[in-house]
Order: structure tokens, then C-alpha cells, then sequence
């Protein structure tokens, strides 16, 4: 593809309606975008929603190898980490308040494909052949390591052009390998060593910014490549990224840096033995729930940790109610466990649905005494 290049026009516009004239700060940029001959506009938005989360230029532009993602991974938990995961690494590198952001347009569904393949089916597989390996073989021997790739661009704007500036990668990469000892027969698991991972997901990383050195307009373009784990296919959780590096233009990945992260399901035998406290935490909340309320499904907690300790807790509550009063009621309740189980240094989501979709949502952020509560109108 050849290097984008985008010019800006600025564009101030005077509106008067009913004889008020709207503030600047409520702007937006539009700008010409040039690829050789072809233009386009596009709009760059003045409101940045909060300082962990990129503006991206509109009309949005999916990636080149949107699709791939649900065929390639397992479980939906993975699909969507997979992303939110590799938008957390980039900020390292590609700050959310200088940058753009803006799906891959360089990775083609067509390329990525035969990347992912086995090198004895395409000349430019990554994942090792299994030519004349049964299926127990291919497992101890050649299993499948990389399953996915994960684009992301960065754009940044200098006075009169926006252009692209960095190019972030996610390698989605096996924990365990499922195979089938005969042709329909019953699947059978090999679990893959975190050496195993970590080497061969190295190895594949050179060989992917090699590969992105040599397309057009990326030869001196810093990419960020960041290694994701993916978790087994019945977990309730995703995976997590475990390492990533930092191509510097014209160069290849080199110093890798840890990544502590992690999901812990709630209430389980894991969360009791890793984060007893915790762990108590959400017992207590979760009888309190049963206590007023027994007419529901179950309550789940997903916590998310980065060096060991808690950065949010996403709790989902499946309930059977039907009366509308009887949600309010419920919700009302749920704000004061939410107050009295979850003390103010704590990021809590609680998320209310029934099988007509999403009944209510209630949000504490760090710092915040009272969760906000929305109750959706149905």
C-alpha cells in the first residue's frame, strides 16, 4: 500500500440558530485526505472522552482484515482482549494525547491468511508444517502457535498534514493445541509450556516486522508488537498480553518488557486462594444479593489485574425479573450493596440483563462514594 499522506484543510464554521452561536471548543477539524490522485475528507473529532481512549478520524475505516478475528480465536472474551488489550500496550508508546487512532489498512485479510497458515501449505506460514505427522505427532512436535494477527494504526498531525506515525501488532498465540488422533474422532488437548510460547511467539514477531519492513511506507515506521496468550476455549475469561517490544523505525523487535496482567473469575477456588480478601469481598456482596433477591441466575464477577493488584471488577448479574417496578427496586438495592461492599478505592461495573437484553448498569469509579445508575428503558 502506498504511504498515506493527508493534507488539512481547516474549516471554521459560523452557525447561528435561534441567535446563539456555538462555542469553538465544540468544533471539529476536517481534513483532505490524498493517496496519489484520489481525496477524500475526513474529520478529525475536537472531544477526547477521557484520556485513556484514542479520537479516531472519521467516516471510520475498518481494518483491512476485519472478519478474521472471529474465525481465528476461540472464545469471545479473546476477540474482544485481544484489541482492548493491544490499545493499553500502545499507549507506551503512542500517547492518546498526541495520536490518532485508526484500524490496520496495511495487513490484508489475504496476507494475514496465508501468514497464519503452515509453512507447507504457504510459502509465508509462520506456524510450522506437519507434513506427514499424524495428529498426536503434530501435537508434541508441530503444534499451531500463532492464530491471529492484530493491527493498529497511529496517526499524529503536524501543522498542515496528519500522517501516520506508529503501527502497533498483536500476535494471538496458542496455550493449548487441540487436535484429533483420527479423522472425526474425539479432540484431545496438548498444553503448551510458557517457554514453548514465549520463544516460538519471538520468533514469529521478527520474522512479522521483517515481513511489514519491506511494505511500502513502513520501512521506517516504529511498531509495537505486544505477545497475547490466549486462554482455553470453554474459559469465562480472556487471555492477557505477556510481553511486548518496541520496533524503532528501520529496525526490528529487540528489548521485550514484561506484562503482568490477568482475569480472575469471582467467586472461585482460584480468586479464594490468589486474592483471599477480595475474594470475601464478593462472597459477602454476592449473599447479600441472594438474601434480598432470589429470583436470578447467578452473580459473576470478572476482576482485572496488572501487577497483582486490582484495576476493576466487572460484575454481571443475570436475572429472571419481568415487572419494571421490580427491576427499579432491585437496582435501587444493588446501589447500596455497591456502596457498603466496595470501598471508594475500587473501579466496580455491575451490569443488570435479563433475556431482553440489558436491564440496568451502576458504575463507581476510584474516589466515587455512590455508583451512577442507569436503568435502560425497554
Amino acid at each position: 500500500m502506498n504511504k498515506k499522506i493527508i493534507g488539512i484543510v481547516m474549516l471554521v464554521l459560523l452557525l447561528i440558530i435561534s441567535g446563539c452561536t456555538p462555542s469553538p471548543n465544540n468544533e471539529t477539524e476536517v481534513i483532505q485526505n490524498t493517496e496519489e490522485t484520489t481525496t477524500k475528507t475526513v474529520i478529525i473529532p475536537s472531544l477526547q472522552l477521557d484520556e485513556n481512549y484514542y479520537r479516531t478520524i472519521l467516516p471510520y475505516e475498518q481494518s483491512a482484515s476485519r472478519g478474521l478475528v472471529v474465525s481465528n480465536l476461540a472464545t469471545k472474551y479473546d476477540m474482544k482482549e485481544v484489541e482492548t488489550g493491544l490499545l493499553r500496550i500502545s499507549q507506551n508508546e503512542f500517547s492518546p494525547d498526541k495520536y490518532l487512532f485508526q484500524e490496520g489498512q496495511y495487513l490484508k485479510g489475504s496476507t494475514i491468511s496465508s501468514w497464519l497458515a503452515r509453512s507447507n501449505q504457504t510459502k509465508d506460514g509462520l506456524n510450522p508444517s506437519d507434513e506427514g505427522l499424524t495428529g498426536e505427532e503434530k501435537a508434541k512436535n508441530a503444534p499451531v502457535y500463532i492464530t491471529h494477527i492484530v493491527e493498529q494504526n497511529y496517526l499524529i498531525k503536524e501543522e498542515n498534514t496528519v500522517k501516520l506515525a506508529g503501527i502497533s501488532v498483536g500476535l494471538a498465540l496458542n496455550s493449548i493445541y487441540y487436535y484429533q488422533k483420527e479423522a472425526y474422532g474425539a479432540t484431545f488437548e496438548e498444553k503448551l509450556t510458557q517457554a514453548q510460547i514465549t520463544e516460538n511467539g519471538k520468533k514469529i514477531a521478527e520474522e512479522v516486522v521483517n515481513r511489514m519492513r519491506q511494505i511500502e511506507g513502513l520501512a521506517d515506521i516504529p511498531i509495537v508488537v505486544g505477545l497475547f496468550k490466549q486462554n482455553s476455549r470453554n474459559a469465562v475469561v480472556p487471555g492477557t498480553y505477556f510481553t511486548f517490544s518496541t520496533a524503532p523505525g528501520g529496525k526490528n523487535v529487540s528489548d521485550w518488557k514484561p506484562i503482568d496482567e490477568e482475569y480472575v473469575l469471582f467467586p472461585t477456588a482460584e480468586s479464594e486462594e490468589k486474592y483471599r480478601d477480595l475474594d470475601t469481598i464478593f462472597r459477602n456482596f454476592k449473599q447479600d444479593v441472594e438474601t434480598y433477591f432470589s429470583n436470578y441466575t447467578g452473580v459473576i464477577g470478572t476482576g482485572y489485574f496488572k501487577d497483582k493488584q486490582m484495576q476493576k471488577w466487572t460484575i454481571t448479574i443475570p436475572i429472571q425479573f419481568y415487572g419494571t417496578s421490580e427491576v427499579i427496586g432491585f437496582t435501587q438495592h444493588l446501589a447500596g450493596l455497591v456502596k457498603t461492599h466496595f470501598n471508594q478505592s475500587m473501579n466496580v461495573e455491575v451490569q443488570v440483563n435479563s433475556l431482553n437484553g440489558a436491564e440496568a448498569l451502576l458504575i463507581k469509579k476510584p474516589g466515587e462514594e455512590e455508583p451512577l445508575v442507569h436503568i435502560y428503558a425497554q
